[in-house]
């Protein structure tokens, strides 16, 4: 496969951004994925330029298909948020996939990041240890191998991949949660009990409604579940949404530059997650999740 064709559905999530929509169609366009979908979120009651803009993205989408591709499409005529947006629209894509390609309207893809994520949905599509394949590792690697890619049991969400059967049992509110909370399970499956304290604190939040996102859920279902992520030691995403109305976004975020994988794509032995890495990625991410707790307060 090269980095010029896509054999894999792509999903992307649109809202009212059309200059960051119109970078990211083009390099999907450049994947020229069989299938697209498109699911967007609409106008948040009392922003008037809300309508003018969603309405701009969609007719973006509409127009900038100009390959041979199915386009399929969910488009909310009210706002969702975050939260019911993304997670509604992933169930409806693997309601008729049984694997695809995610990209919000802020993650721009390296022209490899489409291939890297075919060949691993395809490497690791019946290994049940194996939950998701990142586009980007988020931070510096840190690594105990040299390889293109490894294991991790984090899964960063700027440009992503995944199968139905990984997604399954996905719960927006966490429904389990309350069963888990009173042991010692999240100091278990994280890497220090200052990022335990943290997501405790944000999983009581989702419970409580105080926090309208999807993401914290879907990393608690790996964590549940004992699911590793794909994590590429070369970062193949740009996020170009920092700082450009983006939700829920830190600029401290921003620093790991992207570039493009190489091929072949070596990868460990056995999928067990990289301890070097995964101490790294937890000392970087508690202060962020941390942020977002207090710019709540």
């Amino acid at each position: 496969m090269t980095p010029a064709e896509s054999t894999v559905p792509v999903a992307l999530f649109v809202f009212n951004r059309p200059d960051c929509t119109a970078r990211v169609l083009a390099r999907i366009r450049d994947a020229r994925p069989r299938r697209l979908y498109v699911i967007g979120d609409g106008p948040r009651p009392g922003r008037a330029d809300d309508a003018e803009l969603c309405a701009n993205v969609r007719d973006l989408v509409s127009h900038g298909v100009d390959w041979p591709c199915e386009v399929r499409t969910e488009l909310a005529d009210g706002n969702l948020g975050c939260g019911r947006r993304i997670s509604s629209g992933i169930d409806w894509v693997f309601g008729q996939e049984p694997a695809a390609i995610f990209l919000e309207d802020d993650c721009l893809p390296d022209a490899t990041f489409f291939p890297f994520c075919a060949e691993m949905l395809t490497r690791y599509a019946d290994d049940p240890r194996v939950g998701q394949v990142c586009g980007s590792p988020l931070v510096a690697p840190r690594l105990s191998q040299p390889t293109r890619y490894i294991f991790s049991r984090y899964g960063p969400v700027w440009g992503w991949a995944s199968w139905r059967r990984a997604w399954s049992g996905y719960d927006l509110r966490l429904g389990r949660w309350p069963g888990l909370r009173e042991g010692d399970w999240l100091e278990r499956v994280v890497m220090s009990g200052r990022e335990a304290r943290i997501r405790r604190r944000i999983y009581d939040d989702i419970r409580s409604g105080g926090i309208d996102t999807w993401d914290y859920q879907w990393g608690f279902l790996k964590f549940e579940r004992g699911l590793l992520s794909v994590i590429p030691t070369t970062n193949l995403i740009t996020n170009i949404g920092l700082g450009a109305g983006g939700t829920h976004r830190n600029t401290r975020d921003a620093a790991l530059p992207a570039g493009a994988m190489a091929w072949p794509l070596t990868g460990p032995a056995e999928a067990r997650p990289d301890e070097a890495f995964d101490r790294a990625f937890s000392a970087h991410i508690a202060p962020s999740i941390w942020q977002r707790i207090v710019k709540r307060l």
